[in-house]
């Protein structure tokens, strides 16, 4: 372990955190912790930027039309059985904005396996 890892891990555990706080099912799972210096001396540690893949890149397993009353948490917890990973719904259809994809009555949504499973509705 690096010298900024190990600092990073004493900033960490008081807190009961270390860089694999972030559960498998989080979208911020396996992004690094990063730490920078402020011009105080202080440490702060942060979790990097996560970019979020193309939508092309999910496995489609079948479409949701939207209708009155969807919301994405609820639709996760249909698709995924999960209300918390909403995100993934909007990973897979390419939302910045996650009430967009509900807005519109019709919009049919993209249900996808996780990235880098392949699969998909004839496999």
């Amino acid at each position: 372990m690096s010298d900024s890892e190990q600092a990073l891990q004493a900033l960490l555990q008081p807190l009961g955190m270390d860089s694999t706080a972030f559960p498998p099912t989080s979208r911020y799972h396996g992004i690094e912790v990063a730490t920078m210096e402020t011009s105080d001396g202080r440490t702060i540690a942060y979790v990097r930027r996560r970019f979020v893949p193309p939508p092309e890149r999910f496995a489609l397993l079948q479409e949701h039309t939207v209708q009155e009353g969807d919301r994405l948490d609820k639709l996760a917890a249909q698709y995924i059985g999960d209300p918390e990973q909403f995100w993934r719904l909007c990973d897979a259809n390419g939302a910045t904005r996650p009430d967009e994809l509900t807005e519109e009555n019709g919009r049919k949504l993209r249900i996808t396996l996780p990235e880098g499973i392949p699969g998909g509705q004839n496999a």
